[in-house]
């Protein structure tokens, strides 16, 4: 069972969608414990500035030391969730809580981006390559089909997950899901 943190003050969210914060949790929750050095090599950041994102993560609760340090001299970090959610529609009705939802939207879309221009097909198998991607489809639906598309979704990749778990041709994968309802002017 995966853990979420369920995040109902804005203030959290607002905190968490700094661009480099959103890199480093995530890394923290694909790649396991790492010290502010480690990760600031990955992303290309001094570790003064991945330290004091990091302290930033740990005072909203995203993070916790890590007791299984390497060595004494600095810390380790570990995520303390496996993924963060929140109910957007309850959020939205402050303007403080409008903008943290929109700003989350808005990393959301620029981490997708960023994975996606990452993934370079050399290297990998036909058959990954064959895989990889996305798609987008429209069509019409109620809140409440949205809702039971996400949830089925969800359902359908801890599914897969379990079934496919030790497969020795199993690797990390990011997946995406999500909808959003077209403006009326859209496609007009």
């Amino acid at each position: 069972m995966m853990e979420q943190y369920k995040i109902s003050d804005p203030r959290v969210l607002k905190a968490v969608s700094h661009p480099l914060r959103v890199r480093l949790l995530g890394l923290l929750r694909s790649d396991g414990p790492a010290t502010a050095s480690e990760l600031g090599r990955k992303v290309g950041e001094s570790s003064g500035s991945t330290s004091y994102h990091l302290r930033e993560l740990f005072k909203f609760g995203f993070i916790e030391e890590d007791d299984d340090r390497r060595d004494g001299r600095e810390r380790r970090w570990r995520a303390r969730h496996d993924y963060t959610s929140w109910d957007a529609g309850e959020l939205s009705a402050t303007a403080e809580g409008r903008e943290a939802v929109r700003i989350m939207h808005l990393r959301q879309g620029e981490f997708v981006g960023r994975v996606m221009g990452e993934f370079d097909p050399d290297g990998w198998s036909r058959d990954w390559v064959d895989v990889a991607g996305m798609s987008d489809h429209i069509v019409s639906l109620p809140p409440a089909g949205v809702r039971e598309f996400n949830d089925r979704a969800a359902q359908l990749l801890r599914e897969l997950a379990a079934k496919y778990a030790g497969d020795p041709e199993a690797r990390q994968v990011s997946a995406w899901h999500g909808a959003v309802p077209r403006s009326t002017e859209e496609g007009s």
